[in-house]
């Protein structure tokens, strides 16, 4: 798999999240904060194998394609 720098967060420090990455099988990496709150994590439904990160809505600009 290939990826491809689209953003980070502007507000993040050099080497801090979140950070997004488009990759050359259509889909997205999303580096972000993780998510580890009992209550949250309850909210959901995650299969062994994966995990959610956080992310704040100033980086949805970053997902965004041009045609």
């Amino acid at each position: 798999m290939r990826l491809t720098f689209v953003g980070k967060d502007p507000k993040s420090n050099p080497t801090g999240s979140p950070t997004v990455y488009r990759t050359d099988r259509g889909s997205w990496i999303v580096q972000g904060w993780i998510v580890e709150d009992p209550g949250v994590l309850g909210q959901m439904d995650i299969p062994e194998g994966e995990a959610c990160v956080e992310i704040p809505d100033r980086m949805l600009q970053f997902f965004r394609q041009e045609p």
